[in-house]
C-alpha cells in the first residue's frame, strides 16, 4: 500500500509540474535533432515581432540572441488591430519556443536573416514564374503579411513532425510536441485567416488569396525535391479530406494527417535555392547548428 501511495503522489507531482528539460535529460542522439529547429524559431521570432511591434529579440529578449546579428529590412507592418494583435501574440510564443529549446541544448547565435521586403518578394516571384510589378512588400498590409507569413510557420511544423519518430529520449519527444503543438496552432490561425479571404483579390496583382498559397505551396514542394508535402488552400477535390471537397484549410495527406520534412529538405525551402549546402534566401549566410553546419563545410 505504501509504495502504491508513493507510486501515485509521484505521478501526481510530474502531472502538476511538467519536467523541465536540459541537456542533461536529452540524449546526446538527439541533440541536433532538437537544435536545429533554432534557425526557424529565430526567423519566426522576428518576422512575428518586427511585423507587430516594429522590433524584434534585441528589445524583447536579448539575451536569446546570443550576439547573433540583427536581421536584415525586418520592419512593422501596416496591420489591422486583430491581425497586429494576432502577431504579437505569435512573436512573444515564439520567444518561449526559443527558451524552451536552449533550455535542452546548448543552442547557438542567433544565424543572419533577411526579412526583407525584397527577400519575400523573391519568393513570391519565384512562386509565380516571373516578378510581379510592383514587387510584393509583406509590410504593407494585412493581407500581404498574411501571405508572407504562410511562407514561414508551417515548415517548422513540418519538420517537427518529421523529427519527432527519430527521438529516442521521451524528454525530447514531449518537448518537440510541445512545439509542434503551437506550431500547428499558428499555421491553423493563418490558413484560416486567409481562407475567410481565399477568393479575394490581391491589389494590384489581380490575384487570388488561394491562388497565392497554392502557388507557394508548390514551389516549396518543388525546392524539397519530394513528394508533395504541401498544399494550398484550394486544391483539387481528390486531394481534399477524403477526396470529397477542394477546400483545404488544413494541409493534409490521404488520412488527413500532417506531412513531414527532414533538416536537408527544410533548408533546400528556407535557402531557395533547392540546395542544403548553397545558402541563400532568408539565410544568406546560412543556417547554424552542426546539421546545417555540415552541409556549407561541404559545399
Amino acid at each position: 500500500m505504501a509504495q502504491s501511495i508513493t507510486f501515485i503522489t509521484a505521478s501526481l507531482v510530474i502531472f502538476l509540474f511538467p519536467c523541465s528539460f536540459s541537456v542533461k535529460t536529452i540524449p546526446a542522439s538527439d541533440l541536433d535533432l532538437i537544435e536545429f529547429p533554432l534557425n526557424l524559431e529565430y526567423l519566426e521570432a522576428e518576422f512575428f515581432l518586427y511585423g507587430s511591434l516594429g522590433h524584434g529579440l534585441d528589445t524583447v529578449a536579448p539575451n536569446l540572441t546570443m550576439g547573433g546579428p540583427p536581421p536584415i529590412g525586418a520592419r512593422r507592418a501596416n496591420l489591422d488591430p486583430l491581425t497586429r494583435d494576432i502577431t504579437i501574440q505569435f512573436g512573444l510564443q515564439e520567444v518561449g519556443h526559443l527558451r524552451a529549446i536552449k533550455k535542452a541544448v546548448k543552442g547557438f547565435p542567433r544565424p543572419l536573416l533577411d526579412l526583407s521586403a525584397e527577400s519575400f518578394a523573391k519568393v513570391i516571384n519565384s512562386a509565380f514564374g516571373r516578378p510581379l510589378v510592383p514587387p510584393f512588400d509583406p509590410y504593407a498590409n494585412s493581407i500581404n503579411y498574411l501571405i508572407a507569413s504562410y511562407v514561414i510557420p508551417y515548415v517548422g511544423l513540418t519538420g517537427y513532425v518529421g523529427a519527432n519518430p527519430k527521438l529516442q529520449g521521451s524528454a525530447s519527444r514531449r518537448l518537440v510536441a510541445g512545439l509542434l503543438g503551437v506550431e500547428s496552432g499558428q499555421d491553423a490561425v493563418i490558413r484560416g485567416l486567409l481562407y475567410e479571404r481565399a477568393v479575394q483579390k490581391v491589389s494590384p496583382y489581380g490575384i487570388t488569396v488561394a491562388e497565392f498559397t497554392n502557388r507557394i505551396s508548390w514551389l516549396r514542394n518543388s525546392l524539397g525535391h519530394g513528394r508533395r508535402k504541401d498544399e494550398g488552400l484550394i486544391v483539387p477535390e481528390k486531394l481534399g479530406a477524403e477526396g470529397k471537397i477542394r477546400g483545404n484549410v488544413l494541409a493534409g495527406n490521404e488520412y488527413s494527417l500532417s506531412y513531414d520534412r527532414t533538416p536537408e529538405q527544410i533548408l533546400m525551402i528556407v535557402y531557395g535555392t533547392g540546395d542544403k549546402g548553397v545558402p541563400g534566401g532568408f539565410y544568406p549566410k546560412g543556417a547554424d547548428g552542426r546539421i546545417a553546419r555540415s552541409y556549407l563545410h561541404g559545399s
